[in-house]
């Protein structure tokens, strides 16, 4: 009983790890979680961001201008060799050993402007990188909406197609029951029969279209695995189309507020200007104040005292001219002693240093004076950009307004004419039954039929993405379809 319980636990464990394991690979993505997928993962996203991460730097050294500069050095030395005795005076062979120390402080007080106008600057830069992001991010998440769609419409044409070749089928048996009756002659069967060759290619191309369209997005969320990877399977019967209630002029003006290519060339101008103002800042004196202080010490030997010098007590140094009598004075030798302790010495040899200093510049190769006026021309270049920018915007938006009503009509237009041809084909279709009609009308109306279903999905799709777009330029974010 025990063995046989465990057996059964053991199957159960077992078939239970395979129902998980093939649903964990027949998960589904909705566009909302390929979108935030993409954008977590694509590696310009990334890239960007590490421009975004440059753009903080650069602030940090922005701000840095503003902080005073304090160094601090220190030299210790040997000199070995034949030198001056600093005790005696005496050139001798020695060894002597010096350290000094040093503290150097340097602030600029007035700079033109130009610390205050690139640190503005390095401000602006941050926004215009974030601008940059944001743009990428929406052209990508355009990119995998659009390839979302992609794969909505393939499959639904698959699934077109396979109905219709289910009819087809079905159709080829009723054909041949009214052949076997007496009712149409045997050749009726023929075009029949090419027709479902002929839907069973379409099916087989279909399919791969649908699994490239699937490995399309998956390269674009960058997967590897494009076997097991598919969307949600969602039938869209109704089709959000408020946005075209809107006047063309008000997703204009909301278009401006909240698209990205707008803001960078807004940011961009400015970014200009200030580059102009740090230039200008280059025509200004600057003043600046500094302070250094320094000490040194000796580890020669130096003399802290005299004696009288018992051997040779006296020394000569003249003589009297009349008596011609020598003039002696005492010979004093000095005494040696070891240097002073190295902190009495840094203590008592230091010193400070400080002041102000003012640059005036007067004449620099028209350095100065050239880079002012190439920034001017970079800021006339940045002004005609953004001009050019909103006029690109509202072409952009009206085209896409327009395109969006065009795919409604065209969409409208598509399921009326596959309404009527699904009525005359129902239509032939009875008087075919009857023997009334040959195969090749019969034929020629269900083609006619199944085409109209085909433009009905395709337009349908195209409908969809279109208001996509005129939604993403009025503000709304493409998460959900």
């Amino acid at each position: 009983m025990k063995k046989s319980n465990m057996k059964s636990i053991f199957i159960a464990c077992l078939l239970l790890i395979v129902v998980s394991g093939g649903y964990a690979q027949q998960k589904t993505w909705t566009l909302q979680e390929c979108v935030t997928y993409a954008l977590e993962n694509n590696i310009s996203v990334k890239q960007s961001e590490l421009d975004l991460d440059q753009s903080e730097i650069n602030k940090s050294d922005a701000f840095g201008n503003f902080l005073p500069t304090l160094n601090a050095s220190g030299n210790h030395s040997w000199n070995i060799g034949l030198n001056q005795n600093i005790t005696t005076g005496i050139l001798e062979n020695l060894t002597t050993q010096f350290t000094s120390l040093g503290l150097n402080s340097n602030v600029a007080i007035y700079r033109g402007l130009r610390n205050l106008n690139t640190f503005r600057r390095s401000n602006l830069a941050i926004i215009a990188s974030q601008y940059q992001i944001d743009k990428m991010k929406d052209d990508i998440s355009l990119s995998v909406a659009n390839a979302y769609l992609q794969i909505l419409f393939n499959r639904e044409q698959l699934k077109v197609l396979r109905g219709q070749n289910q009819l087809t089928v079905e159709n080829i048996a009723q054909t041949q029951k009214l052949i076997e009756a007496g009712v149409i002659p045997s050749g009726d069967i023929l075009e029949l029969e090419a027709t479902d060759a002929t839907q069973k290619q379409q099916i087989v191309s279909a399919q791969n279209n649908l699994f490239l369209s699937k490995i399309s997005l998956a390269q674009l969320l960058q997967l590897k695995d494009y076997r097991n990877f598919d969307v949600e399977t969602i039938d869209y019967n109704l089709i959000n189309e408020e946005i075209l209630n809107e006047d063309p002029s008000t997703i204009i003006s909301r278009a401006k507020a909240e698209i990205n290519d707008i803001k960078i060339a807004e940011t961009n101008l400015e970014l200009a200007e200030y580059d102009v103002k740090v230039a200008k800042g280059a025509l200004l004196p600057t003043l600046s104040g500094f302070y250094s202080y320094s000490t040194r010490a000796s580890y020669s030997d130096q003399v802290v005292g005299a004696e009288l010098n018992s051997d040779d007590p006296s020394t000569i140094i003249g003589f009297v001219e009349d008596t011609n009598q020598n003039v002696v004075t005492p010979n004093y030798s000095s005494i040696i002693g070891g240097p002073d302790p190295i902190f009495d010495q840094f203590s008592r040899n230091d010193g400070h240093n400080f002041g102000l200093q003012i640059s005036i510049p007067i004449l620099n190769g028209f350095s100065a004076k050239n880079n002012i006026s190439r920034n001017k021309v970079s800021l006339e270049r940045s002004k005609y950009q953004l001009e050019q920018a909103n006029l690109d915007l509202e072409a952009t938006v009206y085209q896409a307004y327009n395109d969006a009503k065009n795919a409604k009509q065209a969409f409208e237009a598509a399921t009326k004419t596959r309404d009527a041809r699904e009525k005359a084909f129902g239509y032939v279709s009875d008087r075919y039954e009857l023997g009334v009609i040959n195969s090749f009308d019969f034929n020629q109306s269900k083609i006619q039929f199944e085409n109209s279903q085909a433009d009905v999905i395709r337009t349908k799709y195209d409908f969809i993405f279109k208001l996509k777009i005129l939604e993403f330029y009025f503000g709304i974010p493409i998460r959900q379809i």
